[in-house]
């Protein structure tokens, strides 16, 4: 069938069904986001023959005291009273400081979990919490056929969910900008339909000399509200400015927002920060780990721009240690310790302290 998506495309039509509620099929395994969940299509679920489990991270079992035996997961047995508040409450940590006791969570030690692994990558994919309504079909391709559900291979999705989609140049044209008159700004788009990712390119700079460099995941509170609870836009202009300064630089403005989580997470993760919990825990409580980001893309771009040897502006080691692993040398770390006020202390004090941040 010539004009039938491919596995990437596939994928990509999967993250939005979840996304929308609509459900899935991946491998023999019915999937439905928790997140998006409705009280109509949890009753559906109700009614098949084989009974559902909620999959969720090790981290968000932590805090339900739910025992993770599947090392990264843990599958927890759908009550056959199960009401669509109860699934909310599993996968959401906003009410466990009034309710904090969800169980006894029993969780699954029989059978395999690799669909229920790639089907949590999946939902994390769609910026979704990562959790999911799961229920075994005894004859997938018929029931994706009967009810019009994207269907996909689990082995495939599986190492594609793992692997760094190539990235595509789309255009670059010159733009002036306070920092340089002397800019050009890069798009590029991942060939699995995520978000597009920039580079900010200051002046000519000389591909065979080490380029100042700055890796920037989006921050749309700090780099344009102007957020005090981080110092992101602060590292920003900075960065910005250094360049201009040295009328050569690369910017890499990544796509990443609130470590990876995308910024509805990171809303929900400030939620729980106003309730006490540094930014690691609370990430931890919404089931996920410290730094959700890929720092491959930055690589990759830079080598599709014909840089191999950076100065990287970074407090961050992770950054030079995932540069140096993706095939760009860095030459030199420059530190870059902007933006702190009495709002954003304790986070800066915890990224140093749990993250390894470099100041």
């Amino acid at each position: 069938m010539p004009f039938a998506p491919d596995v990437t495309e596939t994928l990509a039509r999967a993250r939005a069904d979840l996304r929308m509620g609509v459900p899935v099929v991946l491998g023999n395994m019915l999937v439905l986001a928790a997140e998006t969940l409705t009280a109509e299509r949890l009753a559906n679920v109700m009614t098949l023959e084989n009974d559902g489990v909620l999959a969720i991270t090790a981290r968000r079992a932590g805090t339900l005291k739910a025992h993770a035996y599947d090392g990264d997961l843990a599958r927890i047995p759908l009550p056959s009273d199960a009401t669509l508040a109860w699934v909310q409450s599993i996968a959401d940590p906003a009410d466990d400081l009034r309710a904090p006791m969800k169980g006894p969570l029993v969780a699954q030690r029989e059978g395999k979990a690799t669909v229920h692994t790639t089907a949590l990558s999946l939902v994390k994919s769609a910026r979704l919490l990562p959790a999911a309504l799961i229920v075994m079909l005894d004859h997938p391709a018929a029931f994706a056929l009967t009810h019009s559900l994207t269907a996909v291979d689990n082995a495939a999705a599986g190492l594609l969910l793992r692997a760094n989609s190539p990235l595509h140049s789309v255009v670059h044209a010159r733009l002036p900008m306070e920092a340089s008159e002397h800019g050009r700004l890069h798009v590029f788009r991942p060939e699995n339909g995520g978000e597009e990712h920039y580079a900010i390119e200051i002046g000519r700079p000389d591909r065979n000399t080490p380029v100042l460099c700055r890796l920037h995941s989006a921050c749309f509170t700090g780099d344009i509200l102007g957020s005090l609870k981080c110092d992101c836009g602060p590292q920003l202009h900075a960065a910005m400015a250094q360049m201009g300064a040295a009328g050569q630089g690369v910017l890499l403005y990544l796509n990443q927002e609130g470590r990876g989580i995308g910024l509805a997470n990171k809303m929900r993760a400030y939620s729980l920060q106003d309730q006490g919990f540094d930014t690691v825990e609370a990430n931890h409580r919404l089931g996920f780990e410290d730094d959700e980001r890929d720092f491959r893309l930055g690589a990759d771009i830079l080598k599709k721009m014909g840089f191999s040897t950076v100065n990287l502006l970074t407090n961050n080691p992770r950054k030079v240690e995932m540069m140096g692993q993706s095939g760009v040398h860095v030459a030199e770390r420059v530190p870059l310790a902007v933006g702190e006020n009495h709002h954003n202390a304790a986070y800066l004090a915890t990224k140093a302290e749990k993250s390894g941040h470099l100041f």
